[in-house]
């Protein structure tokens, strides 16, 4: 259609002609309530960004001496931040003559991480950044973390079906089958 028909189609419908696609050939318009468009495409960005899930990252900190019920109230709070959701960053600070010894860091870092199990997964690994060395936990199971009933929980006992292979001996198979 040519350019002039469509505006005065559009004056004569009190819309406006708006170009959608100017790079297509021939260009693409449409008449419309611009207004309307701004407005609708307005409240969709505010939908999007109110159902956009925000992770935080927090930091906990510690020193290659803090005591054992330190480190236990610590991590206490490393694994509250991560069951609410949020990434956390563990930190250990060295001073001084401490920087000889970042194996005993090392050392605290995997107890932590052995403190912490299942709640949380490692993102980033262990890395010296300055007079720190520090790791990334994110929370663990987020995304289909259903639970599922146990036949205990439901009352139900169910007898064990050889339906077929256990999962050590599906390897196998799956190993001689590529080989």
């Amino acid at each position: 259609m040519d350019t002039r028909k469509a505006l005065e189609l559009a004056i004569s419908a009190g819309l406006d002609l708006a170009e959608i696609s100017p790079t297509s050939t021939p260009p693409v318009c449409k008449i419309l309530d611009y207004g309307k468009y701004k407005y609708q495409q307005k409240k969709k960005a505010q939908q999007s960004k109110k159902n956009q899930v925000v992770v935080i990252l927090k930091e906990v900190q510690f020193r290659p001496q803090t005591g054992t019920h330190d480190i236990e109230y610590k991590v206490k709070h490393v694994k509250d931040f991560l069951e609410d959701g949020n990434k956390v960053k563990v930190s250990i600070r060295f001073r001084g003559r401490e920087m000889a010894h970042t194996d005993l860091g090392y050392a605290l870092l995997k107890q932590i991480i052995d403190m912490v199990g299942s709640l949380g997964i490692v993102e980033q690994n262990s890395k010296m950044e300055g007079k720190a060395l520090s790791l990334i936990f994110a929370p663990a199971g987020k995304v289909g973390a259903k639970k599922v009933a146990k036949p205990a929980e439901t009352g139900k006992v169910e007898k064990d079906k050889k339906s077929g292979p256990t999962p050590a001996k599906q390897t196998e198979s799956a190993l001689k089958s590529d080989g």
